[in-house]
């Protein structure tokens, strides 16, 4: 009795139809298109929008701190975000609540303001008329190599070369 050999993968018989490629799983996008993986720098906005709930604007962000917190996504943050961030519980003698807000953000990568995020803060300041402190920002996300800055300022929208995501609308 003869026996029939069985072909490999990508071999067919005469007559047969090929054999299916194996599926690779490619993982969906993550929030505005990003790629798992990617580190993006937030401004200032967004922590506030979410940490203070804000109806309006905070689920414009929320899908981008479900995919930190799934691990999709890298988010950083400048020294000048943090400070900003506790400035209005600070005014309002709200210490206990700054203190939680520090907390949330140590959650994050906290990037310092080097020289090297100072020279590219001037040089950015000096092309497009960014005010110092959206400069910083900027220059923070260029000299981590960020894929995008994430904010809910148009400001940020003359400068070239840099990706600037502002909000998604959530899924319907």
């Amino acid at each position: 009795m003869a026996t029939r050999k069985t072909p490999g993968r990508g071999q067919t018989t005469p007559g047969s139809a090929p054999a299916a490629a194996p599926r690779i799983a490619v993982p969906a996008p993550c929030w505005c298109g990003l790629q798992q993986g990617d580190l993006v720098v937030v401004d200032t906005a967004p922590f506030i929008y979410v940490l203070e709930d804000h109806p309006a604007f905070a689920p414009l962000f929320l899908g981008l701190f479900e995919d930190h917190a799934n691990g999709r996504l890298r988010i950083a943050l400048s020294t000048i975000t943090l400070a900003e961030v506790l400035v209005g519980p600070l005014r309002q003698g709200q210490d206990t609540l700054a203190r939680r807000y520090e907390r949330a953000l140590a959650g994050f990568e906290v990037l310092t303001v080097s020289a090297e995020v100072a020279s590219t803060a001037a040089r950015l300041r000096a092309t497009s008329g960014l005010r110092l402190p959206d400069a910083l920002q900027a220059a923070t996300a260029i000299e981590c190599r960020a894929v995008a800055l994430v904010t809910h300022d148009r400001d940020f929208s003359r400068l070239q070369g840099l990706r600037v995501l502002t909000g998604a609308p959530p899924a319907a």
